[in-house]
């Protein structure tokens, strides 16, 4: 029998030097299942109350009036913001571009700040109007 050969690793978390690019495409699969589940069930409560009439309406928006809701909305905002700009990184990247460590990491890291300050200015704007 032969002897057992020294077979490579295989690619994993402790092998691989972690970066904001890693980080991005992980956030790109969670917020995308976020939006699904959570932007779903806020889409359907939403819709049903605006059949349901002006009191289930009212309930709606004292929920997303009060302090929990208004963090469940930011944060719903701010993974719409970070699923769509990763998405535009991945489709660049799709047509070639940026595949370079530096330019992947520096794309990574636009995609964070943007979509923290996409969000940031949106909900801005919405508390502003609000008071």
């Amino acid at each position: 029998m032969a002897a057992a050969k020294d077979r490579p690793l295989s690619p994993h978390l402790t092998i691989w030097k972690w970066g904001p690019h890693m980080l991005v495409s992980i956030l790109h699969r969670i917020t995308g299942g976020a939006l699904t589940v959570v932007g779903l069930v806020l889409l359907t409560w939403w819709l049903m109350s605006v059949a349901d009439g002006p009191g289930a309406y009212a309930n709606l928006t004292d929920w997303a009036s009060h302090w929990a809701g208004l963090v469940i909305l930011i944060g719903v905002t701010w993974a719409f913001f970070q699923h769509l700009f990763s998405g535009v990184r991945h489709l660049m990247m799709d047509s070639g571009q940026g595949f370079e460590i530096t330019a992947n990491k520096k794309g990574a890291m636009l995609t964070i700040i943007a979509s923290i300050a996409a969000t940031a200015a949106i909900w801005a704007y919405v508390l502003g109007v609000r008071q």
